[in-house]
């Protein structure tokens, strides 16, 4: 299928959600819709496991409202999620670091971390936000 002008025209979607466990599901489908609206399945995959992820240690570790925000630029998709906690995330261990395959958490930065070309974190201080962004990008194909 050739690519269309959407797979090179820059866009970017934000969804606010509530402190509620429920919005990993709804950020998750969310992701999805729109990835297949701008005809990349592909990234799918990677990137609703990533967006899960983020989503859920914003709800799990924090009191407040998170938002997802998806942008997608020069094949890029960065997903990236904000909180109103403004400590660090837990830092993902380095490999060649073994997790319990059976353990229930603490390892969704190491995942991040796997399946993203790049990741980060920074505090939002200064304009009129507070609390941390968390983001992970994925290069299209």
């Amino acid at each position: 299928m050739p690519k269309s002008d959407d797979e090179h025209e820059p866009w970017e979607y934000t969804l606010y959600v509530p402190h509620d466990p429920r919005a990993v599901t709804i950020c998750r489908r969310t992701l999805r819709l729109v990835l297949a609206l701008h005809q990349l399945p592909q990234l799918a995959e990677a990137a609703e496991l990533v967006a899960s992820e983020l989503v859920s240690n914003a709800v799990r570790h924090t009191k407040g409202p998170a938002a997802i925000r998806l942008r997608w630029a020069r094949g890029v998709l960065r997903v990236g999620v904000w909180d109103a906690d403004p400590r660090p995330p837990e830092p993902a261990p380095t490999p060649p670091a073994v997790t319990d395959a059976d353990a229930e958490g603490g390892r969704g930065l190491s995942l991040v971390r796997a399946r993203s070309a790049d990741w980060g974190w920074y505090p939002l201080t200064g304009t009129g936000d507070s609390g941390k962004y968390v983001w992970c990008e994925l290069v299209g194909a």
